[in-house]
């Protein structure tokens, strides 16, 4: 080889390895899309309780992380001495995200598994609560809710815990201890709030949705300068109307002259004041045009937000079209043309733009199929200008809940999880009361290392991955089973309410057992007939066919598609024997 040869196959080896090493620096730090290094990329939608239907509170999330633990477990209410301390954990965002004793036996060490270290210590209180608890803190016995989703702030990667600085609390500690201590919404915002102040605040900035049977609210928290500590500000959903957060901060004016619809922290017009951010005597305060980080993709958030809003209210005719980062480009809430349902909710929750000029489902990159689905990750299409459409319902979502707080109803019967372990648009909800004592196995238990058909994380992403397949056809099929199964809980649940409520005007712990039973008897019946019907998928779409019902049904692809692949110009047309054949 000559050394001409030997210089460029040197060069050319030396390119390769400089794009892998681009490339894995893509895949490392794409994890959540555009949002690197965010802790969940997420959607959550609150609805006070005169815009629904039935007159609940209700708030949502799709956990967008696509690598954060499914579980959902269950903590029992404790009891502590006095004078005792309360551990403080990191975020951990892989499986498991947290072992040890202090959340009761659903976090306790299995096989292999090394407890979690505290990151520091607070007073502890004599007596918790019970509540649910996955990625943040979901819902406790006294019908407090939360959603979640992480936005972006001039402040952000500011606070660091320790060792290496002196915050102690991220968004998802700080809602547990509100799961623990808090009977209202208007607690639970006090209380994150003081805690981030007064022991510090690290992570990005965060939206938590917050109801009580009462009021619906959305909480902000971002970092100080220093990184020691916090500011925040909340403001309530007008209960005729419903608010939408997607990763970007929403708050906007606010008077703390109205204390029925604003909190805040004492420093929050100070800070942007000593930073120059804001003026007083050039314009008004405005948390969120003051705070967010503007970004080129204004559409990774705000599509969606428009999307949600077009679905509740398109007579007000939101435009999809946005000029840049705009915070006021949509309202913080709206009043709904109909009045929001559970089942509403569900299909608001399940959305990939089907039916406008964004729909997930149309054109080339959709397959000949029309999988709404767009992997990112690799890194290659990173080095292009552009991006996919991001949905509300994505793929990577590790769990989706609906939550309601009803005020006409005994704590433990009207507050309602609805959750399923994996993205909303191929899954079934099932309903949790919060009054229950214990979870079943199959949602507290699963993770990405290892299949478990035990596992209802699992059988949930079985078959949205199965349906990857022949989506167009398949999504039918699962929404037929869906309006089957969660259209039988729904009708159910009218009757499991009045019969909870009686129980427990005369026994309460009869009804919290007899909700128990239900909940669990409920949940496993559906993992058991989802993985039936995975069965049956696998049959029905094997080998490219529809088999159903008979076998060996041929539909190929589309026409347009293969035009668009070139199917025109395949073997039969181009291909000309080479010479020495003929």
């Amino acid at each position: 080889m000559s050394k001409k040869n030997i210089s460029i196959l040197k060069n050319s080896l030396i390119l390769v390895i400089f794009l892998f090493t681009i490339f894995q620096s893509f895949s490392a730090e794409q994890s959540c899309d555009f949002c690197e290094g965010c802790f969940t990329s997420c959607t959550t939608i609150i609805a006070g309780k005169d815009a629904t239907v039935d007159g609940s509170t209700m708030t949502s999330h799709t956990a967008d992380c696509g690598r954060c633990d499914s579980r959902l477990i269950y903590v029992p209410a404790q009891d502590h001495e006095p004078g005792s301390m309360r551990a403080v954990y990191p975020f951990i965002l892989p499986y498991p995200r947290y072992v040890g004793d202090d959340r009761g036996p659903g976090y306790a060490a299995k096989e292999g598994q090394t407890p979690t270290e505290a990151l520091g210590y607070i007073p502890e209180v004599e007596h918790t609560y019970a509540y649910f608890d996955a990625v943040y803190g979901v819902m406790n016995e006294f019908q407090v809710g939360i959603g979640e989703c992480t936005d972006r702030s001039i402040t952000d990667r500011i606070g660091q815990p320790p060792p290496e600085g002196d915050a102690l609390f991220d968004i998802a500690a700080a809602s547990r201890v509100a799961m623990e201590r808090c009977k209202t919404a208007r607690e639970a915002i006090q209380l994150i709030g003081d805690l981030c102040v007064e022991y510090g605040y690290y992570g990005r900035a965060e939206t938590l949705t917050i109801i009580d049977p009462e009021e619906a609210w959305l909480l902000e928290v971002l970092n100080t300068p220093d990184g020691k500590s916090a500011i925040w500000v909340a403001q309530r959903v007008p209960d005729d109307e419903v608010a939408v957060a997607s990763n970007l901060l929403v708050i906007r004016e606010i008077d703390l002259d109205n204390p029925d619809y604003f909190m805040a922290s004492d420093n929050i017009f100070e800070v942007s004041k000593e930073e120059g951010w804001w003026n007083p005597e050039k314009g008004e305060f405005d948390f969120a045009g003051i705070y967010s980080e503007g970004r080129d993709h204004p559409y990774y958030s705000l599509r969606r937000k428009w999307r949600a809003y077009d679905l509740l209210a398109p007579s007000q005719g939101f435009s999809p079209w946005v000029e840049g980062y705009d915070t006021k480009a949509y309202p913080f809430s709206v009043k709904p043309d109909e009045k929001l349902s559970v089942e509403g909710l569900f299909t608001i929750l399940r959305d990939y733009y089907e039916g406008t000029e964004f729909d997930l489902t149309q054109g080339l990159a959709a397959g000949p199929f029309g999988t709404p689905n767009r992997y990112a990750g690799g890194g290659a299409e990173r080095l292009l200008e552009g991006n996919w459409e991001r949905p509300i319902s994505i793929f990577r979502a590790d769990y989706t809940s609906v939550l309601q707080a009803r005020n006409w109803l005994p704590d433990p019967v009207g507050g309602v999880l609805w959750w399923i372990p994996d993205v909303a648009f191929s899954g079934c909800f099932v309903p949790f009361y919060c009054g229950i004592t214990e979870l079943p196995e199959a949602y507290s238990t699963g993770n990405r290392h290892a299949f478990d058909k035990d596992s209802a994380f699992w059988v949930f992403n079985f078959i949205g991955n199965w349906a990857d397949l022949k989506f167009s056809y398949m999504i039918e099929d699962i929404r037929e089973k869906q309006q089957e199964y969660e259209g039988k809980m729904l009708a159910m649940q009218p009757g499991i309410d009045q019969a909870a409520k009686a129980m427990y005007e005369q026994d309460p712990d009869l009804a919290r057992q007899f909700l128990t039973d239900y909940c669990n008897s409920n949940a496993n019946k559906v993992v058991k007939e989802w993985w039936d019907f995975a069965e049956f998928l696998i049959m029905k779409y094997i080998d490219g066919y529809i088999n159903v019902p008979d076998v060996g049904q041929s539909v190929g692809y589309p026409l347009w598609w293969l035009k668009e692949v070139g199917f025109e110009d395949g073997p039969y047309k181009t291909y000309e024997k080479p010479e020495h054949m003929k």
